[in-house]
């Protein structure tokens, strides 16, 4: 499926713990690219409860949030933009907390309504999403690692994922939203280009860094070249039979797929950096490369295999067509009955700034007026 419809395909609550999720599996992917920086302050959240205490900043009938439930979360958003080399610009920090806020005073206000059905469905599809998320990091090992590099563990995550699925799940029954068969055909018939796979190649590889992972700065010369005599070694024993993944753990200082012998998750044109994509697409499968340079460092690569370019069939992709039209039409009509919520539940927000975002951030994408939080 193309990235236009991957852009699109946008939940009327995208998951609040989705920066984890990108942070893990973003970075993984572009590993290549960018190596992960390591975590300064596994729980920073944590460390600002013990400091300041933990307020309660929001409650209505039922429920409360407290400031530690929305640091969590800016701390996953913070991590993610980290792992992909980006930090987010200081005058937006107000508004993203206050949208982060809104958020989770939308799912405490619908898990309230869950019936045993709608915690089922979200039970299913955050196993679902949590066992894409395992697959990519390659082992659970290795999950739990980047885990707690954003301050989770893979426990918490799952209890915020099924959350916030069981929400979805209340939301779509509230509001009667149903996608016939007949209109997911339509659509993917009437959208052929948001359905081609791209060619695709599927690596492993063994990556010596000649940059500081941390400032970007090249290594002293010397070092550069110690790295150069080790690489050539460990090209001459991959050809000679050694087991290519074995050695990707054991010497390789990519952080996003040493633990996985080397493998990165299957990546189409353009993502790689232009050298490595290079080299990756030129090899037939099993073939290992020649020592890539890259301005990150020098490159073993093998390739495991190829998927050439194809029309994706519809039955493989007919949940995601009709999730993406429930999407559409909830994003319609949830958030009127969402108002209608708050004022049923006596919503207010204690602290005045984020009282002040909440408005703001809703200003900020159109959404009707909302009545303001007592």
């Amino acid at each position: 499926m193309k990235n236009k419809m991957k852009k699109t395909m946008k939940l009327i609550f995208p998951a609040l713990f989705v920066a984890a999720t990108m942070a893990l599996s973003g970075a993984r992917a572009a590993s290549a690219n960018v190596p992960a920086a390591p975590a300064t302050n596994a729980n920073p959240q944590a460390a600002m409860t013990a400091l300041f205490g933990d307020p309660v900043i929001v409650k209505g009938s039922g429920f409360e949030i407290k400031q530690s439930e929305l640091d969590e979360v800016m701390t996953g958003l913070k991590s993610a933009a980290a792992a992909h080399n980006q930090t987010i610009p200081p005058g937006q920090m107000t508004q993203i907390e206050g949208q982060l806020l809104d958020r989770l005073i939308q799912v405490q206000l619908l898990v309230q309504k869950a019936t045993e059905p709608d915690r089922t469905n979200g039970a299913q599809k955050a196993n679902l999403q949590l066992n894409a998320l395992l697959e990519r990091a390659g082992s659970q090992e290795v999950l739990d690692r980047q885990m707690k590099a954003v301050g989770m563990t893979s426990a918490e995550l799952r209890a915020k994922v099924t959350q916030e699925n069981t929400a979805q799940a209340v939301l779509t029954r509230e509001l009667n939203i149903n996608v016939p068969d007949a209109d997911a055909k339509k659509f993917y018939d009437e959208h052929p280009a948001d359905f081609e796979q791209p060619e695709m190649a599927h690596v492993r590889h063994i990556l010596l860094m000649t940059m500081d992972p941390i400032t970007r700065a090249p290594l002293p010369t010397d070092q550069q070249q110690a790295k150069r005599k080790t690489i050539d070694d460990l090209l001459k024993r991959v050809r000679g039979g050694a087991d290519f993944a074995a050695l990707a753990t054991q010497y390789s200082e990519d952080p996003g797929s040493k633990d996985n012998g080397g493998e990165l998750a299957a990546f189409p044109h353009g993502q790689m950096v232009p050298e490595f994509e290079a080299a990756a697409f030129s090899l037939t499968n099993n073939q290992i490369s020649d020592v890539i340079t890259t301005a990150y460092g020098y490159h073993i690569i093998k390739l495991i295999d190829k998927t050439l370019a194809k029309k994706i069939d519809y039955t493989t992709v007919v949940s995601k067509i009709k999730d993406y039209l429930a999407q559409q039409q909830t994003e319609k009509l949830a958030p009127a009955y969402i108002e209608k919520l708050k004022k049923a539940a006596d919503v207010q927000i204690l602290d005045p700034t984020l009282k002040a975002a909440v408005a703001a951030a809703a200003a900020a994408v159109s959404l009707p007026p909302a009545t303001p939080a007592k």
